[in-house]
């Protein structure tokens, strides 16, 4: 009876993790594409891209009541219960992960065919980081590997430092003539969107590192946050 039971819990635990990977996949296709949108002024793109938000929310829900399920039929304890308290953090997490993905395709949509202030060089960069943080945190997840969410959450500190130098130009450009203001708030905009969503990487990390261990500890804490 026990093995049976443990048997059951395995399969529901391993049910939500694949869900949640599902999830992760679809949110590295919306930041990539959302990208796409900011460089090409794409307004069917982005138009897609928020449509497409809708199924994140719905995914988010879904596996939120098997994590409640689970709990009230299965009674987890220990490790098992961090594993689904962790994963409905996650789940929310990642949630917002589309919501600035989404973010941006709306930027575009505010855009309409009005020119890019200047070539996209570093954002990009902070897209790449961005997608890069969360198959990396959604790794560590998978391995229940709290080294590999540290390194996720050291990793943030690039997407930050592209953040301000982008801050910085842009700054500039508003300096020298402020008639490009609202350009250069599209592309302020954007690049706010894809450092939230490294800080979102960051929180998946610590709730890994709370799976594993069951501590709860702020990473990236400290005075060097993005301007």
């Amino acid at each position: 009876m026990i093995s049976q039971t443990r048997a059951t819990l395995d399969r529901d635990l391993n049910a939500v993790q694949d869900d949640l990977l599902r999830m992760g996949g679809l949110l590295d296709a919306a930041i990539a594409k959302s990208l796409e949108a900011l460089a090409k002024r794409d307004q069917d793109l982005a138009r897609q891209i928020i449509a497409d938000d809708a199924h994140v929310n719905a995914l988010r829900f879904h596996i939120e009541e098997a994590c409640l399920a689970l709990i009230a039929t299965q009674q987890p304890a220990a490790r098992d219960l961090r594993a689904v308290l962790a994963a409905m953090i996650i789940v929310s997490e990642l949630e917002r992960m589309g919501d600035y993905a989404a973010g941006i395709a709306k930027t575009v949509l505010r855009m309409g065919d009005e020119p890019l202030l200047k070539p996209l060089i570093d954002m990009p960069r902070m897209a790449d980081e961005c997608r890069a943080m969360l198959r990396r945190a959604l790794d560590a997840y998978v391995a229940h590997d709290a080294d590999m969410a540290r390194a996720v959450a050291a990793q943030d500190d690039v997407i930050d430092n592209l953040y301000n130098q982008i801050f910085r130009e842009l700054l500039s450009f508003i300096v020298e003539d402020p008639h490009t203001t609202t350009r250069a708030l599209y592309l302020l905009f954007a690049a706010h969107n894809l450092e939230r969503i490294g800080d979102r990487a960051v929180n998946i990390s610590e709730r890994v590192i709370f799976m594993t261990s069951g501590e709860l500890k702020e990473l990236n804490a400290g005075p060097d946050a993005p301007i």
